[in-house]
């Protein structure tokens, strides 16, 4: 889980600080010490690390803490607040798209950190807006780099415009003319990447950007390399001159450090955020939503967005009444696992649940997502009768069923048993609503 071990150090100071009636300077100061070894842990640029405690330390020894009946609860509004400052705060910064003529957003970065696949990601994710992107092959060096392009880019539906081994610069001024020939309104520029930053690399960008009218100047980074990608940032902006970052591979086990350091080191935004290898997992960076989910709060807003763009108002009210009909059966199981799926997983969704953070790493690993596929073919395998009607499911059907699916009769006993326990609980809902809702919220972070 992202963030995970950073989440895990700042929460055992905040259980520290809520098992005091009354916080003194002493504590604070003992309480900032130990989150500024947690942020240079996770790989925090120092000066940042240094910086964000001073502030969070001078604002918790102000009134609003020392003489709040919830002292801890103080604090930690306060280390949100900071944190969201820090990545950019409250909103995101969203790319600056034209109206009118053609958008040319340039991608650079080393190479190995998924500027080619966010290329197509980026394409995809404004295709689906109404847009008409084109993404453009300027990565003439490295091998297969073009077939790359041209499979993502057919993968999530968006042209690749590429002349070989042509100049970079040469291609990007020809793409521009293409695009206005043929309508298309963002133009992305897939450009050369390398090992380690180098003149030869600097200079091709800049001649890109010479030879047309560059709008946004995007670096792709990956998280998991923490202040040695926020190095990079540092250096591609000094050099070409950078408008933002997309943070990749933040649904790794990354420590955090680059994207708490990027903006403050750079003064450039996190744009987006790569959450996973498949073209959809994009999202925009919510700096408060990242805030919340690093102090074990939760995201839910993007889980109801997950929600909302896998399954349109009429399913899910169709859904919910069958729910509360009793009329859930083993084909809305397969619905539910489906959009499950849709949604980046049951260990994703839970990690943006409140108190998400709080559940261990053993735990996750015992949700193996890996597994829904084995589920689905057990359900497949029974008949339509089956699985609107489970009860009926005896021994002799059970050990058919397993057969078909290639699972174990022990397989399919431990299904139908999830399958009772959803019923149960589903049950409890109809009878008491509000009871039901109450018994839910023991997930919901700091109180």
């Amino acid at each position: 889980m992202a963030f995970e071990s950073l989440s895990e150090r700042l929460n055992g100071v905040f259980k520290k600080l809520r098992g005091k009636g009354k916080l003194g300077e002493a504590d604070i100061k003992t309480a900032m010490r130990e989150v500024r070894m947690a942020l240079l842990e996770a790989d925090v640029n120092y000066k940042v690390a240094k910086d964000f405690c001073a502030q969070v330390s001078e604002r918790a020894m102000g009134q609003e803490v020392m003489e709040s009946l919830t002292p801890a609860q103080q604090v930690v509004k306060i280390v949100n607040e900071e944190l969201t400052k820090l990545m950019g705060g409250d909103d995101p910064q969203t790319l600056h798209i034209k109206n009118k003529g053609q958008t040319v957003l340039m991608m650079c970065g080393l190479q190995g950190n998924g500027k080619t696949t966010h290329a197509a990601k980026l394409g995809r994710y404004y295709k689906a807006q109404g847009r008409r992107p084109l993404l453009v092959a300027c990565d003439i060096y490295r091998p297969a780099a073009i077939d790359q392009l041209r499979i993502v880019g057919e993968q999530a539906g968006v042209p690749v415009f590429e002349m070989g081994t042509e100049k970079p610069e040469i291609i990007a001024g020809k793409a521009m003319a293409y695009a206005r020939d043929h309508g298309n309104d963002i133009v992305i520029l897939d450009t050369a990447g390398r090992l380690q930053i180098d003149d030869e690399l600097m200079g091709e960008l800049v001649r890109i950007k010479q030879a047309v009218e560059v709008d946004e100047t995007i670096l792709v980074v990956d998280a998991t390399a923490g202040q040695e990608a926020v190095n990079v940032a540092k250096t591609f902006n000094e050099k070409v001159g950078i408008t933002g970052v997309i943070l990749t591979k933040t649904d790794g086990d990354t420590r955090g450090g680059a994207a708490l350091s990027v903006l403050a080191v750079t003064g450039k935004p996190i744009y987006f955020q790569g959450v996973g290898e498949k073209l959809d997992a994009l999202e925009p960076f919510y700096p408060s939503r990242m805030a919340s989910r690093i102090l074990g709060m939760g995201d839910v807003l993007s889980l109801i967005e997950k929600a909302q763009a896998v399954q349109n108002d009429q399913e899910a009210e169709a859904a919910a009444r069958r729910m509360m009909s009793n009329k859930f059966d083993m084909n809305d199981m397969l619905t539910q696992f489906a959009q499950i799926k849709k949604m980046g997983g049951a260990s994703a969704l839970l990690a943006m649940l409140p108190g998400g953070n709080q559940i261990s790493s053993e735990q996750l690993d015992q949700i193996d997502d890996k597994a829904l596929p084995h589920i689905e073919a057990i359900i497949y395998s029974m008949t339509p009768e089956e699985r609107a009607h489970p009860s009926i499911i005896n021994p002799k059907r059970k050990r058919r069923i397993a057969a078909g699916s290639g699972q174990t009769v022990e397989d399919v006993n431990k299904l139908l048993r999830q399958f009772e326990a959803m019923q149960k609980m589903m049950k409890k809902a109809r009878r008491n609503p509000k009871g039901f809702m109450r018994s839910m919220g023991g997930l919901r972070g700091f109180r």
